[in-house]
C-alpha cells in the first residue's frame, strides 16, 4: 500500500503537465486532462486533442468527476480508508493494456487477447468501466476500428472488431457520443459503410446500435444526417429487418431514430423500409416480440412521406398488418402509433378505410376502449371511429 501511495499510477497523471490531476476535464475525444494545461493548449490556438491529435469539432470539455474521485480515494488511503488495494493494480493494468492496444507492434489476434483481459478487468472491478471511458479507450478503440483503412476483413480482424465493438457501444451509453463524430470523416465513415456491408452478423447489431444512438442524439446530429445519405448503409439496415430476431431488432432501433430527420425518412422509404417493417410486424405479431412497438412507432414517422402512405395503402396486407396492432392482449405499446398510423392513411384513402373495417378495425378499436390503455390512446381511438364514421357516410352520399 505504501509503495502504491508513493508511485502515481500513470493514469492520474495529465498527458501534458504529467502531474497529478487536480481538476481533470474531459474534451469531446474522451481524453482527460488538467483544465489549466487544456486550458493554455486551447488559448494559444490549438484546435485539436493533445494527445490523439484529432481536430476537436466541439473545444468545450466537461469535469471528469469519476476520475476526481478515484484520486480522492488513492489519496485518502494513508489515512486509513478503506479501499480494495487491488483497484490501483488494475487502474496500472489498464494503462499498460491502453499501450498495447496502441501499439503498431501487436497484431490483431493479440489485441484480441488484450480486450480479452479488459473485460475480465471490467467483470471484477465495476469501476473499470467508467475508467475505460476517462482513460481514452473510446478513441483508441474507434480509431482501430474505423482507421484502419489498410486493414483486409479477415477473420481475426472482424473477431478483434466484434469484441471492440461491444466496448464501443458500451462506452456510448455512458454518455460519450461527441467522440463518434470522428465518424465524419470520410475515410472513417467510409469504413464504417463497409463494415455494415461485409462484416459479421455481431458486427453488423453493433453498428445497428450505433446508428441508433448517433441519429437520438442533437450532438451527432451532422453524423447522422451523413448516415442517412448512405444508400449502402440504409439498403444493408433494411436487409437486416429480414434476419435473425437480434438482428432484425437492431436494425428496427436503427431505422428509428433515423427517421428523426426528414430526408433521412425519404430515404428509408425510397430502400423499402416500409415493406421491411410491415413484414416485421407481422411476424412479431406471431412472436409476440416486444421490439414491435418500436417498429410501428417507425411506419407512423415514416408516414409523413406520401410515397410510404402509397405504399401501404396498395400492398397486400400493409393496413391489415396495422389493424392487428391496435389491439394486442399482451402488449399495448404499440397501440398509439397504429392507431395514429390509421388516422394518416384512412383521412384521404377510401381504399385504407375499407381495407380497415374488413380488417376488423372497428372490434379492435372497441375492445381498446375497454382496455387498460393510457388516456391518450383512447382520444386517438376515438378520433380514428369518427373519422371512419364521418367518411363512411361521406362515401355513401358519393356514391
Amino acid at each position: 500500500m505504501k509503495e502504491a501511495h508513493e508511485t502515481i499510477p500513470h493514469l492520474f497523471r495529465c498527458p501534458i503537465s504529467l502531474d497529478l490531476f487536480k481538476d481533470p476535464v474531459t474534451l469531446c475525444t474522451g481524453q482527460t486532462y488538467e483544465r489549466s494545461s487544456i486550458e493554455k493548449w486551447l488559448a494559444t490556438g490549438n484546435l485539436t486533442c493533445p494527445v490523439t491529435m484529432q481536430k476537436l469539432n466541439d473545444p468545450s470539455f466537461v469535469p471528469n468527476n469519476n476520475l476526481r474521485h478515484l484520486i480522492t480515494q488513492w489519496l485518502q488511503m494513508g489515512d486509513g480508508d478503506q479501499i480494495n488495494p487491488h483497484c490501483l493494480s488494475a487502474i496500472d493494468s489498464l494503462a499498460a493494456l491502453r499501450s498495447k492496444l496502441e501499439s503498431n507492434e501487436f497484431s490483431f489476434g493479440y489485441k484480441l487477447q488484450v480486450l480479452q483481459r479488459v473485460r475480465i478487468l471490467s467483470e471484477e472491478f465495476p469501476s473499470c468501466n467508467s475508467c475505460l471511458v476517462q482513460f481514452g479507450f473510446l478513441s483508441v478503440l474507434l480509431e482501430l476500428v474505423f482507421g484502419q483503412t489498410d486493414a483486409k476483413l479477415s477473420q481475426e480482424y472482424q473477431e478483434f472488431v466484434e469484441r471492440a465493438l461491444g466496448f464501443v457501444v458500451t462506452m456510448v451509453s455512458l454518455g460519450q457520443l461527441q467522440s463518434l463524430n470522428v465518424l465524419m470523416e470520410e475515410s472513417k465513415l467510409s469504413r464504417f459503410i463497409d463494415l455494415f456491408n461485409h462484416g459479421t452478423p455481431m458486427i453488423k447489431i453493433s453498428l445497428c446500435h450505433l446508428v441508433e444512438a448517433i441519429s437520438s442524439s442533437v450532438e451527432t446530429k451532422d453524423l447522422g444526417a451523413l448516415l442517412g445519405n448512405a444508400t449502402e448503409l440504409l439498403h444493408e439496415i433494411v436487409r437486416l429487418l429480414h434476419q435473425s430476431s437480434e438482428a432484425s431488432d437492431a436494425a428496427t432501433k436503427a431505422i428509428f431514430s433515423l427517421s428523426n430527420l426528414e430526408q433521412n425518412a425519404i430515404n428509408l422509404v425510397a430502400d423499402g423500409a416500409v415493406a421491411g417493417l410491415i413484414s416485421y410486424i407481422s411476424n412479431a405479431q406471431r412472436r409476440e416480440r416486444s421490439s414491435a412497438r418500436v417498429a410501428m412507432a417507425a411506419i407512423e414517422k415514416l408516414l409523413v412521406i406520401r410515397s410510404a402512405k402509397e405504399e401501404v395503402v396498395n400492398s397486400t396486407d400493409g393496413v391489415n398488418a396495422i389493424v392487428k396492432m391496435v389491439f394486442r392482449v399482451s402488449d399495448h405499446g404499440g397501440s398509439e402509433s397504429a392507431v395514429s398510423s390509421l388516422i394518416i392513411l384512412c383521412y384521404d384513402s377510401v381504399e385504407a378505410r375499407e381495407e380497415a373495417i374488413r380488417g376488423g378495425v372497428l372490434s379492435q378499436l372497441l375492445l381498446l376502449l375497454q382496455s387498460q390503455c393510457c388516456v391518450k390512446t383512447k382520444t386517438k381511438a376515438r378520433i380514428l371511429l369518427k373519422l371512419l364514421r364521418s367518411k363512411w357516410v361521406e362515401d355513401k352520399r358519393n356514391m
